[in-house]
């Protein structure tokens, strides 16, 4: 299984590069640069084949690739040989003027956000089935009394069902998740259902500093209804059926699922289970096994609805204004960098982006195709909007810098200096590296805590 998810997470990230570059060549081409090679994957090609005047080539190493233009490292040779001014050679990359030059370097990021539009257009055109939880809630304090969540100073009470949030209305915990997680430190309008009646409340979810996120202290409510007992489990070798309703464990009540986590926590070796089947109290003793948690073999009763199809143009329209909402969260999470968030957990490099990617679409292809795809294609529409925001950031040897170098070479209607452009692009080299180290620290650390 390790194996089918690093394949396809190569795949899917392999796509979106492939898109990214893509926009590089096509554009190029289109403004008059020569593009020599254009290649997925990095290190020396293990294939090459050369159609008409560009070599088309896949790398050693599968994730990343390039365009290469001609004469895009001019600079570096008119420094070398001390000139003042790169002189370029036709159809080379420094031949063309500034603005062609920085329509060549905006395409690979637009190019990311045109292929997340489409792709999520394309999800919502096919329509998808969604698995998720109701929008009732646990207070985390309920769990662990001793902590005190923005949730209890808001007064939320366990049971709560969350139905609106700043004016959206919210029908599962999903829906919960999704706009508590991009307004960290945000006073938040919440209508709550309780006990037939609604309430108003507000909250502003604490920023979590291992993943930039919003919380506020809140666990999914879930009915603890078998839903199914995996072969062979704990669970199924005490004789847990699918139907039955948990009542109590080691004689705690056992009213939602997340229980559990209280009573668990000085990892007992016996779990003495009371349920009811058929309208039967019955006792049971399940010796669970404990890795990350308590594996029991149970699973739950989750809500699963299938989007309707939408027509092509609700379809596009839907998946440009995802893609919006996206890049802006994107934004966002980019600003967050700079306020303490522990970096080696929210900063992923290539590996733990590839290792993530894998694990989301095997989980969805391991339900079916389908949703494999949905799972893939929504995971690939983000990956690729990170990517674009990323490399539009103004520094040295990303799109975003060069952009700026150009800006300033247009506005001034005089060309760099050889120096400067070499000075830019080896400070990024440096910082890329450096970046790419501590990512891939990171990713190591995230590995070796699965």
């Amino acid at each position: 299984m390790l194996i089918v998810k690093i394949l396809l997470g190569i795949l899917g990230l392999g796509i979106v590069v492939f898109v990214h570059e893509l926009g590089h060549f096509l554009v190029a081409r289109l403004v008059g640069i020569h593009v020599e090679a254009f290649s997925i994957g990095w290190g020396n090609p293990i294939l090459k084949k050369k159609i008409g005047d560009v070599e088309y080539r896949l790398g050693m190493f599968p994730i990343g690739g390039y365009c290469k233009m001609k004469g895009e490292n001019e600079f570096q040779v008119a420094y070398e040989n001390k000139k003042n001014a790169i002189t370029p050679e036709t159809d080379s990359f420094f031949a063309v003027s500034p603005w062609r030059r920085i329509m060549v370097s905006f395409a690979g990021p637009f190019f990311n956000l045109i292929f997340a539009a489409v792709a999520l257009s394309i999800i919502w055109g096919v329509g998808f089935d969604v698995n998720t939880l109701e929008n009732r809630i646990v207070l985390a304090s309920s769990i662990s009394p001793d902590e005190r969540h923005p949730a209890d100073e808001a007064a939320f009470e366990t049971g709560d069902r969350i139905i609106e949030i700043n004016g959206k209305p919210i029908s599962n915990y999903h829906d919960i998740q999704e706009n508590i997680a991009v307004n960290p430190e945000k006073p938040l309008n919440v209508k709550v259902e309780r006990d037939g009646a609604i309430q108003e409340l507000t909250v502003r979810p604490d920023l979590d500093k291992s993943t930039g996120a919003g919380k506020i202290g809140v666990y999914f409510w879930t009915e603890p209804v078998v839903a199914s007992v995996a072969p062979g489990s704990p669970a199924d070798i005490a004789g847990i059926h699918s139907g039955d309703r948990i009542l109590m464990v080691n004689g705690q009540d056992f009213p939602y699922t997340v229980a559990l986590v209280r009573i668990i926590q000085d990892k007992p070796s016996t779990l003495n289970v009371e349920f009811e089947r058929n309208g039967a109290r019955m006792n049971t003793i399940i010796n669970p096994t404990y890795t990350a948690g308590a594996e029991l073999g149970i699973s739950y009763e989750t809500i699963r609805y299938h989007t309707p199809r939408l027509s092509p143009i609700a379809a596009f329209a839907k998946g440009v204004a995802e893609t919006g909402e996206t890049l802006v969260v994107s934004v966002r999470s980019f600003a967050l960098l700079f306020r303490g968030i522990d970096l080696t957990q929210a900063l992923s490099g290539p590996v733990r982006i590839t290792y993530m990617l894998g694990d989301v679409a095997a989980a969805g292809f391991s339900q079916s195709v389908s949703t494999g795809l949905n799972a893939m294609g929504n995971f690939l529409a983000l990956i690729s909007v990170a990517l674009c925001v990323m490399n539009l950031l103004p520094l040295p040897i990303l799109d975003g810098g060069m952009i700026l170098l150009f800006i300033i070479e247009g506005i001034t209607r005089k060309p760099l200096h050889p120096r400067v452009i070499y000075v830019f692009q080896t400070i990024g080299i440096v910082l890329i590296f450096g970046l790419m180290l501590f990512a891939v620290f990171g990713d190591i650390l995230y590995l070796v805590r699965q």
